[in-house]
């Protein structure tokens, strides 16, 4: 470890507190997740939250700004460093592998971040949204500002460019049981997003204005009483999964 825990007010200080509830670890993303990692038997997780998708059968050091996330972590979770993204306290190439998991669209400076990345692993792996998620009907029907979170400067055609030219991008999508409650995660089950305890878990909605939200959720429920959400999208009831612009950005040795 080197360097001090540098250290910025977070906004999962104020979002955060009932993370828990809403936000648990889905076992097919954890698997391509895991996968990705391939050997890597040490591993840094920046923007590690409260541990989710961190491999239990790996040496794993937690990078994590706000102090309310790292208060909720389990007990025998891995060791947590409260520091940022930009600023990582970890030995150039010191660890096998590192990840940042929906993490991106929160980081200061995502360059300097992913270049933090590039510095203390061989093997990175990333997962970020991409502007495809203003395609899905939760933003181009409902609640279309938040499409302002998808800037183009984290894009993962961007974050492959700076993690360098091995990087390569694919497709992560989306169960339709999810049990990791982000945004997208209710792509099939629209009821979900009347809960306000489920908004809770959701940067996509907290970083919204109640002028922003409102009436999307008016619409919505009035939609879902009619039955004209399931006139236009029911059929999505039906898949196993959806490709909702989730991206995995993997670079190797």
């Amino acid at each position: 470890m080197t360097g001090g825990p540098a250290r910025r007010p977070d906004r999962y200080d104020g979002i955060g507190r009932s993370y828990t509830h809403t936000r648990r670890e889905d076992p097919r993303l954890a698997s391509r997740i895991h996968a990705a990692l391939g050997p890597a038997r040490t591993v840094v997780n920046v923007g590690a939250g409260t541990g989710s998708y961190e491999p239990r059968d790996r040496a794993v050091i937690a990078v994590e700004p706000s102090a309310v996330m790292i208060a909720q972590r389990p007990p025998g979770s891995a060791p947590v460093v409260q520091a940022v993204a930009e600023n990582v306290p970890v030995g150039t190439r010191s660890v096998d592998a590192a990840m940042a998991l929906w993490t991106i669209h929160h980081w200061t400076s995502p360059a300097r971040g992913l270049a933090e990345l590039r510095r203390i692993a061989a093997t990175i792996v990333v997962v970020a949204p991409s502007i495809l998620l203003n395609e899905l009907w939760l933003s181009s029907e409902y609640f279309p500002a938040m499409t302002r979170t998808r800037r183009p400067e984290i894009q993962p055609e961007r974050i492959a460019d700076a993690l360098g030219g091995n990087a390569r991008i694919e497709p992560l999508p989306v169960p339709r049981d999810c049990t990791d409650g982000f945004g997208e995660a209710y792509w099939a089950r629209p009821e979900a997003y009347l809960d306000p305890a489920v908004r809770a878990g959701m940067s996509a909605f907290t970083l919204l204005t109640r002028a922003e939200t409102e009436p999307g959720l008016r619409r919505l429920a009035a939609d879902l009483r009619s039955g004209a959400w399931d006139a236009k999208h029911g059929h999505l009831r039906d898949l196993a999964e959806l490709d909702c612009g989730h991206r995995m950005i993997i670079a190797c040795p």
